[in-house]
């Protein structure tokens, strides 16, 4: 995603108008700090407010960021690094564990996972891999890996960022149609995957206990690769 015409929230703020070019949506949870983030909803990679919603339920803390623009929603890209809007700034610092669902360009079905939580997202991707979904390390672009992305603000100082391709995104909803109107409209796939993200957060963290980590298998960077490969 190109990056937007502002390098702050507030500057994008000064400039657009909440609730006509862009709104913002949260929930807190009383009995989990495991956020999910979609800090580039709605009409600036499609589908990520649904995911990120939709993962996070009712259990667990919820931020979105949505262009709601007729046109040039791109304008609204804060890059992950510079993503100071204080409410989400606020769920991210209180957080133990974050996911961060953003989209990616591409025409094959893809996950890129990234960020500082290597355990959460190898378990993350592991279980995508199992569900049938195409998982890689992302590349160093989409990483996630810089200390100041809002993914990695967490009280532990890490957190999971998954990069889904634009054919991956489109499976998830009815005619591959990523239009505002249809994105009420999922599949199966949709469901598929979400169940897929929170069985391995439910597998890797105490889901009522705070987001403490747990005992767990913990697969290595090399055998998350093993099974994005198929090797």
């Amino acid at each position: 995603m190109t990056t937007g015409l502002y390098n702050s929230f507030a500057a994008l703020a000064s400039a657009q108008i909440e609730g006509i070019d862009y709104q913002r949506s949260w929930r807190s949870s009383p009995i989990s700090t495991l956020l999910h983030l979609a800090i580039h909803g709605g009409g600036i990679e499609q589908g990520t407010s649904e995911l990120a919603s939709a993962a996070a339920g009712d259990v667990h803390d919820f931020y979105t960021f949505e262009g709601t623009k007729q046109a040039n929603n791109s304008d609204l890209h804060l890059t992950s690094t510079s993503f100071d809007d204080p409410r989400a700034l606020t769920l991210a610092q209180s957080a133990t564990h974050i996911v961060s669902w953003h989209g990616a360009a591409g025409t094959t079905p893809m996950t890129n996972l990234g960020g500082l939580d290597y355990s959460l997202r190898d378990h993350v991707g592991q279980s995508l891999a199992q569900a049938g979904f195409a998982v890689q390390i992302a590349s160093e672009e989409i990483n996630g890996n810089d200390a100041t992305n809002i993914c990695n603000r967490s009280v532990r100082g890490m957190g999971v960022q998954l990069e889904i391709s634009t054919a991956q995104r489109q499976a998830f909803f009815l005619n591959g149609d990523l239009s505002r109107a249809n994105r009420k409209n999922v599949t199966d796939a949709f469901t598929s995957y979400v169940t897929a993200v929170t069985s391995a957060i439910t597998t890797a963290l105490v889901a009522a206990g705070k987001g403490q980590p747990v005992a767990v298998f913990q697969p290595s960077r090399e055998s998350i690769d093993s099974v994005a490969s198929g090797a």
